[in-house]
């Protein structure tokens, strides 16, 4: 096989550990050894890349926003739609339905697609939008919910073009879910004896993590009898046993243990410090701060809903003053981003170098902040009566945050939109006191902006590693938000037609109902927060200032400091995540001392395998349990 042959398979090392140097330095690495060959030759922007990626995506659209409906929690596509685009395609080639394969850049662009359109688009439907019919008691009509997603997506994947260079290129984030991706096509392309034993690990991890999955989860669906046999079931007796009369008391706080190996494959992606901060902070959280108030008669009830809505004041002012100050600190770099603002309408290619002739312009930066401030401020003033300074302001603070939430996503792979969305609620229930439709839409276009943004930039990191154009995956994506934004509106308005159906047992909204009650608290001012959470959300933006001077005061312990975002995430989600994080980082760490030569092999395409698998099964689980009652939805009956 040529060394053309073998690039285009997917025969080559993945950049995982990055580059060292100045940033020039950096960035001409990348391109001499990673898109050389790749990027500037081999197929991937085409029409059957975007037209397969936008169908696969508007699938998988359907499932993330029904699982928000239920759950009040999304996941990243792009796994699910690697795995998939890869597994459709190569089926229709050898159906003879396809001419040829598509090379592993096709497919990344194809993910690229599918991703946009099914996770940018559809986030703050089940929230911000979910909201809004709960106060409101009827929904927004269906135009103008088509006109604000969609420009909300315009907004967050032009957001992320100047935070791309910083935190992919110069900083390389590691962006977990990225990385995964990346490793997945590699050793689905891959032919040469190095790859053959990656893909073969990451087939059978991702057989045993669709199998553990089902278990858990897929039982019931087969014999309702077989419910009490499951691994979940089993598990909670065996917690039982265990607790005995405390387990009541330790599951409303969510001190408790839930299996998920898709949370222990991304530990061992995430590295031990991270996960060590969030583990501790989780407890110190959950364990501790909690209890503690409940003591005291703070908290009266339990569970993670109510809880949650004290805990997230000092995690999330915890995230946001330690991810903007760390990424202030690094103001040489941002200048340099941003420094090409000022030749944005230059034609004068000669003069730019390699890189930024294949970067997504400046220019479309600036169209696309400028086109959705101008759509997104229109709307909401004609709607929701919002003065057009404050349309600009949430503007403006969706950029500031979708920062922090790109930074939390690449160290984390989890995107704390809800969290950074209560920063906007509070801003403007200074503001604007008393109403609280301008609360919800501006919260709304910062959680949507912040989502799009950090999506597009999980997208990015699999282009960067493969040696993707950055341009053409940019545009792969920007075409998924078309069908991405059609599928989920309309769905969400058949799903849910009136406000009735969202609290009841069909569909608890938890994020819906979350945004809601933020929204009434802060219809009165400030002084409608309880005092414990105004002195969290000081005590939280103190320790994220603290945490984000500490590598400057330490830079030789910078290894082992604990992470602003890291601690704060802790306090947004339930314990037994960190836990789970936690043992995905100690079992890679283990391995790595152990046999680290082994390690450096298996470790991404096991934890890649383990994540799309569970994703998959995940998929198939909720199509298999709710697909003939949203067909019927769907068909009107």
């Amino acid at each position: 096989m040529s060394d053309t042959s073998k690039e285009q398979a997917g025969d080559f090392e993945l950049p995982v550990k990055g580059f060292k140097g100045t940033p020039e330095e950096i960035e001409r690495q990348w391109y001499e050894q990673v898109y050389k060959g790749r990027g500037d030759s081999m197929l991937q922007l085409t029409w059957r890349a975007v037209l397969m990626g936008s169908i696969l995506g508007g699938v998988l659209s359907l499932t993330n926003l029904y699982i928000v409906l239920k759950a009040g929690w999304s996941f990243g596509v792009a796994i699910t739609a690697c795995i998939l685009s890869y597994a459709i395609w190569t089926g229709f080639y050898k159906l003879g339905l396809a001419k040829t394969p598509m090379t592993i850049l096709e497919n990344n662009c194809m993910q690229s697609t599918a991703s946009a359109a099914g996770y940018s688009t559809g986030g703050t439907l089940g929230s911000a939008f979910g909201a809004y019919m709960i106060l409101s008691g009827q929904p927004l009509p269906i135009p103008l919910t088509l006109a604000w997603v969609f420009f909300l997506a315009v907004l967050g994947v032009t957001m992320a073009i100047p935070m791309k260079k910083q935190m992919v290129n110069i900083e390389q984030l590691p962006f977990p879910s990225g990385i995964a991706a990346a490793e997945t096509l590699r050793a689905l392309h891959s032919h040469g004896a190095k790859g053959l034993r990656a893909a073969k690990a990451l087939a059978i991890s991702g057989v045993l993590a669709a199998l553990d999955k089902f278990w858990a989860e897929g039982l019931p669906l087969v014999n309702a009898k077989w419910e009490a046999f499951s691994s979940a079931a089993l598990l909670v007796q065996a917690e039982k046993w265990l607790c005995g009369s405390s387990y009541a008391a330790l599951k409303g706080r969510t001190v408790m243990f839930t299996w998920d190996a898709i949370f222990v494959a991304a530990g061992a992606i995430m590295g031990l410090r991270v996960c060590v901060t969030m583990f501790i902070s989780g407890t110190l959280c959950w364990a501790v701060f909690v209890p503690l108030l409940q003591r005291h008669g703070v908290i009266a009830g339990s569970g993670f809903r109510e809880l949650v809505q004290y805990t997230l004041w000092g995690g999330t002012a915890c995230m946001v003053t330690g991810g903007l100050l760390g990424f202030l600190l690094q103001w040489k770099s941002i200048a340099r981003a941003f420094r090409s603002l000022g030749g944005m309408f230059s034609r004068n290619t000669a003069a730019m170098s390699e890189m930024e002739k294949i970067e997504t312009p400046m220019s479309w930066f600036a169209a696309g902040q400028i086109v959705s401030l101008i759509a997104l401020g229109w709307l909401a003033h004609t709607s929701f009566a919002m003065p057009f300074w404050q349309s600009a302001l949430a503007v403006v603070l969706s950029f500031v945050l979708a920062l922090v939430a790109c930074r939390i996503t690449g160290e984390t792979d989890t995107t704390p939109t809800g969290a950074l969305g209560k920063v906007t609620q509070l801003t403007f229930g200074a503001l604007n006191p008393g109403n609280v439709y301008v609360n919800l839409m501006s919260a709304n276009i910062t959680s949507g902006a912040a989502t799009s943004s950090a999506d597009l930039l999980t997208d990015l990191k699999s282009g960067y590693l493969l040696g993707a154009h950055p341009r053409k995956q940019f545009i792969a994506q920007f075409a998924g938000i078309f069908v991405g934004t059609l599928v989920t509106v309309l769905t969400f308005s058949v799903l849910v037609p009136d406000a009735s159906v969202l609290g009841s047992e069909q569909f608890p909204a938890p994020a819906a109902q979350t945004w809601a009650a933020v929204a009434k608290a802060l219809s009165l001012g400030l002084e409608a927060l309880a005092p414990v959470k105004v002195w969290s959300i000081a005590l939280g933006g103190a320790l994220g200032i603290v945490f984000a001077l500490l590598p400057l005061a330490l830079p030789k312990w910078q290894a082992y400091l604990p992470s602003a975002s890291a601690f704060g995430l802790a306090w947004v989600f339930d314990w037994y995540y960190g836990l789970l994080f936690l043992l995905g980082a100690v079992i890679a760490q283990a391995l790595k001392k152990q046999a680290p030569q082994a390690a450096a092999e298996y470790t991404f395409p096991v934890a890649s395998g383990i994540i799309a698998g569970g994703s998959l099964m995940g998929v198939v689980i909720v199509f298999w349990a709710n697909g003939g009652d949203m067909l019927a939805k769907f068909l009107g009956r």
